[in-house]
């Protein structure tokens, strides 16, 4: 029976109930004497009877009941003999009487009316019964796994809508290919694999490359978070997994997809507190189900996680999760590929190359680009054009990697000409010194938290750097402060941020990549690991004071003669960092070729900026009242359907 049917049932149920007990507490409500014959008799000659009813019994002669009120609407019922002198009576008295006989049936309908009450609360106990006992999401089933089964229709997503990932998507897809054909490798002696892992940062398409799967296989496959286990009752989390892999086992081959499984799958033995540690418990038993006494073959584990250094080593092992599959953030031709899958239903103009935002957007995962795709959309949605341009990309990509322009922030000329040859500062080092990234982008318009930002954009995906890019690194965060000195010979809060980068890029070229000749390639700083908490990196001193002088010495001189080094090239380029800040004062923003044209000493040829008039509080609302007063004005002539008010605060 569908659950809609249940539900229905139930509430006939109930109804039915509640109507046969109130028929009881009404009959009740109203008690009923029961005199004599002789008696009732005697209130008749009197005429203290107002009308009876007179149901005459089939089989036993003329024997009959007697109901009615008497005159005071009491109510009596009393057995007699129905005769010609009692209806003479009836009729002397002027008492309004009713002769029927009785209906064949009246005993089950008076054993149906009587038991009845009783029937519903039993038939109520045992539906409860069933459903305490029975699976899924019912009420109090706090052991059953509250694992979906997803069949074909339930999920569209295939392989087709995953990119960027090619490596892990062909190792998922062979686990698909031996469920459908376990012959085609079980005759080399090989076996399933037991469970697989797909370890990565947020965001790179884990959950997605799961419901890809779900979409390919053919067979069974049940979808679980892992903080779906553990629940306040004692004893819930290992009860669930228990049931789940029942459930696989009835539904063998089959797969079990486990979400964030590091919510159960911690390390155990470092419960704080002591006492009973559920979340321990449930991982004994996923770690038994998966490889204990019982084998469970057929039921293939995957689980995702951004967290693959919690977990605990047993989980780990082989014959457990035999595969462990890395899903990386992808590369250029891998961003290439899904800003194509998340670009399908989009109109591009013609002009829009997707290679071009791909090399543009290093570091991106996934979700990054969906949101770009997305940000993208809603800006050409709201320039009421019908396709998206390259301009809509260069727009979203700047509000998500610096944050959105804050077009109303009010700044003095002189904080403006401070950020500006801050800005330069920073645009003259990145472009002077070798083996740096390309400038991208300069502005002194104010996004998210910052007065300005310089972007640099990479020509390629870096994956390590040397000690002369940390060193360039450095320099370039130190520009802006630089700058500032040699224009206006002191230092403001701005580079705060810039010194709190440099310096720790020093700290970590000495302490952790062995990158400082005066103390050798050793390691300083042992780190505590606290399980329990999330693993939460500690660094412990585990040197001398006399090496945490060195270092910070070493430290200090690193971060001094970068510093020292742009001072230097500022004011050999002092020409060229004029020209760049009274640029940026003019025209609020420049790209990379401007700068570049800049600094060799040619002129930009385009328009200033039209700056657009910012609205007082006071035109905002006189505008909103006018809109107001004429949308009522339509409303009243039916032009159009009245909608609420839009909230204070909306533009």
């Amino acid at each position: 029976m569908k659950q809609s049917h249940k539900t229905l049932a139930l509430w006939v149920l109930l109804l039915l109930m509640f109507w046969a007990i109130y028929q009881i507490i009404s009959t009740e409500q109203t008690p009923r004497e029961q005199p004599e014959f002789s008696k009732f008799l005697e209130k008749v000659d009197e005429g203290n009877v107002k009308d009876v009813k007179v149901t005459i019994l089939q089989g036993q002669g003329n024997a009959a009941v007697f109901e009615g009120k008497y005159s005071d609407d009491r109510s009596f019922k009393t057995n007699g003999v129905l005769s010609e002198g009692v209806l003479d009576t009836l009729q002397k008295k002027k008492v309004t009487f009713e002769v029927v006989p009785k209906a064949e049936g009246g005993f089950w309908q008076s054993v149906l009316i009587t038991w009845l009450p009783m029937i519903f609360l039993v038939g109520i106990f045992f539906f409860f019964m069933r459903q305490l006992q029975s699976g899924g999401g019912k009420a109090m089933s706090f052991g059953k796994s509250k694992a979906k089964l997803m069949n074909e229709n339930q999920n569209k997503v295939t392989f087709a809508d995953v990119a960027g990932v090619d490596e892990a998507r062909d190792d998922v897809q062979e686990i698909i290919e031996f469920l459908r054909d376990p012959k085609k490798f079980t005759r080399l002696g090989g076996r399933i694999p037991k469970g697989v892992l797909l370890m990565g940062p947020p965001g790179t398409g884990k959950t997605l490359i799961a419901r890809a799967i779900a979409g390919e296989a053919s067979v069974p496959f049940f979808s679980i978070s892992g903080s779906d286990f553990v629940e306040m009752f004692v004893g819930v989390g290992a009860s669930r997994v228990r049931d789940l892999f029942e459930q696989g086992k009835k539904n063998a081959p089959c797969i079990i997809f486990i979400d964030e499984i590091d919510a159960v799958g911690r390390h155990r033995g470092a419960g704080l507190g002591g006492g009973h540690d559920e979340r321990e418990q449930t991982l004994n038993q996923l770690l038994v189900e998966m490889d204990g006494f019982e084998s469970n073959e057929g039921v293939i584990l995957i689980a995702a996680t951004n967290r693959p250094d919690v977990l605990d080593p047993a989980l780990l092992r082989p014959g457990r999760f035999d595969r462990r599959i890395i899903v990386p953030r992808p590369d250029v031709r891998g961003r290439e590929g899904i800003l194509q899958v998340h670009t399908k239903r989009t109109p591009l103009d013609q002009n829009v190359d997707l290679e071009i935002i791909a090399r543009g957007t290093p570091g991106f995962s996934g979700a990054d680009l969906e949101n770009l795709v997305n940000e993208a959309a809603l800006m050409a949605a709201h320039s009421n054009r019908d396709k998206l341009l390259m301009g809509d990309f260069e727009s979203a990509k700047d509000k998500v990697l610096m944050g959105g322009e804050r077009k109303t922030m009010v700044m003095s000329k002189e904080e403006q000409r401070n950020t500006a040859f801050h800005e330069a500062g920073h645009a003259i080092i990145a472009r002077l010194l070798p083996k740096t990234d390309p400038v991208h982008k300069v502005t002194i318009i104010p996004r998210g938290r910052a007065l300005g930002l310089t972007q640099q954009l990479p020509t390629e995906d870096r994956y390590s750097m040397n000690v002369e890019n940390v060193l360039s690194t450095i320099a370039i965060l130190m520009g802006g402060r630089a700058a500032e000195e040699i224009v206006f010979g002191t230092v403001s809060t701005g580079a705060g941020n810039d010194i709190e980068r440099a310096t720790e890029l020093a700290r970590k070229m000495i302490c952790e990549w062995g990158m400082s000749s005066k103390l050798g390639p050793v390691s300083f700083g042992k780190r505590d690991e606290q399980v329990f908490l999330g693993r939460e990196m500690a660094s412990q001193s585990d040197y001398s004071e006399q090496t945490a002088v060195e270092i910070d010495r070493e430290i200090r001189d690193i971060v001094t003669n970068q510093y020292n080094r742009c001072v230097t090239m500022l004011r050999e380029h002092r020409a060229a960092l004029d020209r760049v800040a009274e640029a940026l004062l003019e025209y609020e923003a420049l790209d990379g070729a401007e700068v570049d044209a800049l600094i060799r000493g040619e002129e930009l040829k385009r328009s200033k900026p039209e700056r657009k008039h910012l609205a007082t509080p006071e035109e905002h609302r006189d505008r909103r009242q006018k809109e107001k007063d004429a949308r009522d004005k339509r409303e009243r002539k039916g032009l159009l359907e009245p909608f609420p008010n839009p909230e204070p605060g909306e533009a």
